[in-house]
């Protein structure tokens, strides 16, 4: 593990595990056959990636889809993992470029779709190779019980047959036990490590709502994310065309992607998502499996999901780095319609599996227990918490009606008054008081329940209609959801005093979010916002002179902690969440360019806590030696050019620049020479004049930008020593 470790540390930056990873990955290094659970934003990619770069030979991945493969290879090569994928979309040069990778073990990762791995002919080439491992991702498409089943998986159950001697080791982020054991059995597994993650998220703020002004509604989420990215999913395409409009007309950037449109088009749609060309992606449920955008701030549900499993993935989509994000879902009882609808044209025995979850994930709607507890105990897990405070439940966004128990009979006497043969909005327009032509031809406006709630809306009523369906009171019938009365409407019909009806009101109240709210001050906590904002900027400027997603130069939580611990160095670089060597390599001139110049600007500090935590992670015998601070000094004092102090002393020219301005004022230098000519150091000292020396930008300004930053702060130190010389004769 010691070796795993290292490895994260080397390609990932990371300083240490999460739960559950530490065990899924021995499973791996040990030659176990393994199921790994984890909730998406959890790191299960991880749990096989990094024991791939640590193990001899080359692990296959299987992953369902094109643009997913992609995803994960371009993020390992951005973190100098060797990765590569194989699959229609390669041109034969590239092609043949994997194929000599392959042959030359190059390679730690290989991606291929599930069609492709179980090809004879692929099989017999992959077997003439070293492959230390199979990884199926997205494992629960084996399984018809799974949210997300395709008959193609079944073909790698050949894999144990076809690799005697290699473990294979299944990953995904939505299974109930029900899934887990199909894809055990379906995988043919040999005694599996099992390992289940918490399937809470708390980082995730959900929120639950009738809908009632689609678009007031969905506005009102993204106008809380500024800038920020966003996944908007809808039911139909004729939806996601409408919203993605809509939200253009109203000034904000979005764009539409569904399985209606051509291949070209999708694609060019989710890259522009991908690299912040827009913030808004709107979308069917063909979008976003396996897309590892870490930085989508939040999803909006602009119409009810058809499973738990679908809900738990989509919004899962949110917050993948770890940092507060929103999940807002929109529903109505049409929504339940309609999805009764699509799904009755299916056939063979998942129909009845996809029904029940239909009913399960309207029920969630219409419930009023804490959503995070629900989610969880729907995948098996217990839930402990009191509260989990990052809910429109437990953080008082719902309020709760007086005298639902009353209301309740009102609503389940007019279901019995229309002898359970009418759906959900016609009952509610009688309990309201609309008498249309229908209501008054069936004589249903004589009816002592007609009215009895006519000071509500019939909105409003027809929201309680669905809570009471939701909790078990009513259901629907039929292809046109006949509302009908269950053994607990019955109870409630008797008025008997222990049957729990809790309904809310129509509108949710303004309070709520605050575990979410301390979350997200937390994760905050230290940062600098706009040296933040400004290093975004900076990413979006780097990602698009690369072609790639902003999010794979660095994530959200690594831009944060640049902008908390403001670092000046390369090896302060290392210390940052989620930086490598790799992209220290590729990014850090840049990156410690751009925090220097803002710090020296503003004259804040640098290397926030940083140092003491060096000091104490260094061994006593490293203490002693030289730093590379006194190597640069060294150096300095032998003439040397900061291009061969950089090269000697392996440090970004930002750092070393830093370094000689330290020499120059703690040897009382007056002249820059040779660094920075006389000629130079005159024209600053005129414009230091004029707009003082105290911040560097006004410097660089009042030169029109003929002077680096670099010789100006070689010059301004060698002014102050001038000063301090002149003030002491």
């Amino acid at each position: 593990m010691q070796r795993i470790l290292d490895v994260l540390k080397q390609y990932w930056g990371y300083d240490s595990l999460r739960p559950l990873q530490g065990e899924a990955m021995a499973s791996v290094i040990e030659g176990r056959d393994s199921l790994t659970v984890l909730p998406t934003g959890g790191g299960k990619s991880l749990c096989f990636q990094a024991p791939a770069v640590a193990m001899e030979g080359m692990a296959v991945v299987v992953s369902p889809l094109i643009a997913l493969m992609k995803d994960q290879v371009d993020a390992l090569q951005a973190n100098g993992v060797a990765a590569a994928c194989i699959n229609s979309s390669l041109s034969n040069s590239e092609r043949y470029a994997v194929d000599a990778a392959i042959r030359a073990g190059a390679l730690k990762l290989l991606y291929v779709t599930p069609e492709r791995l179980v090809q004879p002919r692929f099989i017999a080439y992959l077997q003439r190779f070293g492959v230390s491992f199979i990884a199926i991702d997205e494992a629960h498409c084996i399984s018809m019980w799974g949210h997300d089943f395709r008959p193609e998986y079944r073909g790698i159950s050949v894999l144990k047959e076809q690799f005697p001697g290699i473990a294979v080791h299944a990953y995904t982020a939505t299974a109930t036990p029900q899934v887990r054991n199909d894809i055990i059995q379906q995988l043919n597994l040999d005694a599996p490590d099992v390992h289940v993650g918490d399937f809470d998220r708390p980082n995730l703020n959900y929120k639950v709502r009738q809908r009632s002004d689609r678009m007031g509604q969905l506005t009102a989420v993204i106008d809380t994310h500024p800038g920020e990215s966003g996944v908007v999913y809808a039911i139909s395409r004729k939806d996601v065309e409408e919203i993605a409009a809509a939200l253009n007309q109203r000034g904000y950037r979005a764009i539409a992607y569904h399985a209606g449109m051509g291949d070209h088009d999708r694609k060019t749609n989710q890259e522009a998502f991908l690299r912040e060309e827009v913030d808004i992606i709107v979308a069917t449920v063909a979008f976003g499996m396996g897309i590892d955008k870490s930085n989508v701030r939040y999803v909006v549900h602009a119409a009810m999901p058809k499973s738990l499993e679908h809900y738990q993935q989509e919004s899962g989509r949110a917050g993948r780095d770890g940092l507060e994000a929103d999940c807002v879902l929109l529903y109505s009882g049409g929504d339940f319609g309609l999805w009764s609808r699509i799904l009755q044209n299916d056939e063979g025995e998942g129909s009845a599996i996809a029904a029940q979850k239909l009913r399960d994930m309207f029920d969630y709607c219409g419930s009023v227990a804490c959503r995070h507890a629900t989610l969880v105990q729907y995948f098996g897990q217990p839930w402990t918490k009191a509260k989990c405070g990052a809910c429109d439940v437990c953080n008082g966004e719902i309020e709760t009606m007086a005298g639902a128990e009353e209301i309740a009979q009102f609503i389940c006497r007019a279901v019995q008054g229309v002898e359970q043969r009418f759906g959900a909005q016609y009952v509610a327009g009688i309990l309201a008081g609309k008498a249309d032509a229908r209501v008054h031809q069936n004589g249903h406006d004589d009816l002592p329940e007609f009215g009895k709630l006519g000071s509500h809306t019939q909105r409003a009523v027809r929201g309680w209609i669905e809570q009471l369906v939701a909790q078990g009171y009513l259901e629907k019938a039929g292809e046109y959801g006949v509302l009908q009365l269950t053994a607990n409407g019955d109870r409630v019909l008797r008025g008997e005093p222990d049957v729990p009806v809790v309904l809310t009101e129509s509108a949710p109240s303004k309070r709520g979010g605050k575990r979410a709210a301390a979350a997200a001050g937390a994760d905050w906590e230290g940062v600098d916002r706009e040296l933040f904002e400004a290093l975004r900027t900076l990413r979006r400027e780097t990602a698009q002179a690369q072609g790639k997603p902003p999010y794979i130069v660095f994530g959200d939580r690594s831009l944060r902690d640049l902008a908390r611990k403001r670092p000046s160095s390369a090896a302060a670089l290392l210390a940052v969440h989620g930086v490598g060597r790799q992209k220290a390599k590729d990014y850090g001139e840049t990156f410690l360019a751009a925090i220097m110049d803002y710090c020296s600007e503003r004259g804040m500090a640098m290397d926030v806590g940083l140092d003491a935590g060096f000091e104490m992670a260094a061994p006593a015998s490293a203490r002693t030696k030289p730093t590379a601070k006194d190597f640069a000094f060294d150096l300095f004092r032998s003439g040397c050019s900061i291009a061969d102090v950089c090269e000697q002393t392996a440090r970004a020219e930002t750092t070393v620049s830093g370094y000689l301005a330290e020499f120059i004022e703690a040897e009382g230098r007056t002249d820059g020479d040779p660094w920075v000519d006389a000629a130079t150091v005159a024209r600053v000292y005129e414009a230091v004049q004029t707009v003082g020396m105290e911040k560097l930008k006004p410097i660089h300004s009042q030169l029109n930008g003929e002077v680096d930053y670099t010789a100006i702060r070689i010059a301004v130190a060698c002014i102050q020593n001038a000063s301090d010389e002149a003030a002491a004769g």
